[in-house]
């Protein structure tokens, strides 16, 4: 049997990181699969996509997403930094309340996660993708801590941003994200809550670890 960690989580609680760093450690594979959401939220609003569309399908048929290598391609196309902007954040929050976007990814993740050992991120891992997950986390913080962290990483990586504007951002994407009809972001009934506001990235991996240890010890 396969040992699969769901880490579900808001906006800049941690996930990508501290997924990432467990994956790792463990040496399995990682999915972001908030990446995915980025790839769909840019491709629908380049094609000029109406949200309250009652269909999308038609934008998304001819959209591949492929995942190898712990790396996404877009029909044979590398995925760059472009998804990490916080216009695609924005969109990725946006579009993905549609039904029709959610049908789309849920069915390529399940399929991704399914009998592998992987650590996947998101907000519905343990909900709705992998609710039979091994381990289940949910990471949080509060906004100031996590508007920080995003602030700092989008001026380290050039982008000229103000602190409040993250944040209300940050606090947006949480109402959008809990507030909308399919998949809310909720915390699974089995899952562990870790509030990452005063702990450290290390901290956090090594608590994980320890879990899924505990929990699939045969494999790790």
């Amino acid at each position: 049997m396969a040992c699969r960690i769901a880490i579900d989580g808001p906006a800049g609680s941690g996930k990508t990181t501290v997924a990432r760093l467990v994956a790792q450690r463990l040496g399995i594979s990682y999915l972001d699969t908030g990446a995915m959401y980025r790839i769909v939220g840019l491709h629908l609003s380049r094609k000029g996509a109406n949200v309250k569309s009652s269909s999308l399908k038609d934008y998304l048929k001819d959209l591949r997403i492929e995942y190898t290598d712990g790396n996404f391609y877009v029909n044979g196309t590398p995925v760059g930094e472009e998804i990490r902007t916080p216009e695609a954040g924005m969109y990725a929050s946006l579009y993905a309340a549609h039904p029709d976007v959610r049908e789309f990814l849920t069915r390529i993740q399940k399929e991704i996660c399914k009998e592998r050992n992987i650590v996947a991120e998101g907000r519905d891992i343990g909900t709705v993708v992998i609710p039979d997950a091994e381990v289940k986390i949910f990471l949080v913080a509060s906004p100031e801590v996590r508007a920080k962290r995003r602030y700092f990483e989008l001026i380290a990586k050039g982008y000229k941003v103000q602190y409040e504007d993250v944040l209300r951002e940050i606090i947006e994407r949480d109402q959008n994200d809990s507030k909308r009809d399919i998949a809310p972001l909720s915390k699974a009934v089995d899952a562990v809550e870790i509030d990452t506001s005063d702990l450290s990235i290390e901290e956090v991996v090594d608590m994980i670890i320890k879990l899924v240890r505990e929990r699939c010890w045969e494999k790790f």
